[in-house]
């Protein structure tokens, strides 16, 4: 009989990441309270963990509350286009360097734009007690045309 391959307590355990997406759940949003369990393997690939909640008995998949969840697109392209809005690329321009269509890139940015500023604002809370001040340094400004500079003299 083969035994079950066991882990060190500095390896987190390979669930530990996930959490029970249902609301009604003692385990709603708790990570790593080993209440999960892989069941099966799912998707075209069997690359895709169904799991299994002990608390409420729910079945779900690994991708579920991701922007994961609905896409055929591969995690590398997902990552890809993410990256391309990132640093500002347009819609189309992301979607001609991803080589995906336009809808695709349209979609994940839906999903992802509210995520990143919830993450933003979370962000924003979290630190605004730590900082006391804020200094803006080369504050420049100009009220006005500029003025011209005026023909070199002649000295004589």
């Amino acid at each position: 009989m083969a035994r079950k391959p066991t882990r060190s307590r500095s390896e987190p355990h390979p669930l530990a990441h996930l959490t029970c997406p249902n609301e009604d759940c003692s385990a709603f949003n708790r990570f790593d309270v080993g209440n999960l369990n892989v069941v099966e393997w799912i998707g075209k690939r069997k690359d895709i963990r169904r799991l299994y909640c002990c608390q409420c008995g729910q079945r779900f998949s690994e991708r579920r509350g991701t922007l994961r969840e609905y896409t055929k697109v591969p995690d590398e392209t997902l990552q890809r286009i993410l990256k391309c809005l990132s640093h500002g690329c347009s819609i189309t321009a992301s979607a001609d360097i991803c080589d995906v269509d336009t809808r695709t890139v349209q979609r994940v940015l839906r999903q992802a734009g509210p995520r990143a500023d919830d993450f933003h604002r979370l962000q924003i809370e979290q630190h605004r007690t730590s900082v006391s001040a804020a200094q803006l340094d080369e504050l420049h400004g100009r009220v006005g045309a500029p003025k011209k500079k005026s023909a070199h003299r002649r000295l004589g």
